[in-house]
Formats: C-alpha cells, structure tokens, sequence
C-alpha cells in the first residue's frame, strides 16, 4: 500500500505538512526525529489524515491534490484543517 497523509506540527498548529509514502510509520518518525528538512523546523509531528492507495501514482497524484488550491479547500472543509 502507499499512502498520501496530512502532519500537523504540534509545536505551531498553524504548520502543515502534505506527503506520500509506503511505510506511514516510519515515515513519522522520520518527520519527528528532524530528518526531513521541510519539518525539522516545526518539530513534534502528528498524523491528522491519511489516505491508503494500491499504487505509487494514486498516492503521488493525490499528494499534489492536497498541495492544491483544491485541496487546502477539501481539508478544511472535510477535515477541519
């Protein structure tokens, strides 16, 4: 399975954080251990929303939806962020 997913920093909840991966877990901890630059910043991470996929490029394409306009839009109004 690969996975798209929505972080929120815990630190500023201002802060959010729009990915893909195959492994969500250890994909976290990655985020919380600060090695990944884009979030080491805004450190400690939680996982507000994730979506499973059968494919690399569902995930990737729905990754760049919710990078979107769109999908800023779609994750306030569905999921309160």
């Amino acid at each position: 399975m690969f996975y798209s997913y929505i972080l929120q920093s815990t630190s500023d909840p201002s802060q959010f954080y729009r990915g893909h991966t195959s492994d969500l877990k250890q994909r976290l901890v990655d985020h919380n251990a600060g090695k990944r630059p884009h979030t080491a910043k805004y450190l400690p991470w939680r996982l507000k929303f994730y979506a499973a996929f059968e494919t690399l490029d569902l995930a990737q394409a729905f990754e760049r939806y919710l990078k979107s306009g769109s999908g800023h839009s779609f994750a306030q109004r569905h999921l309160g962020l």
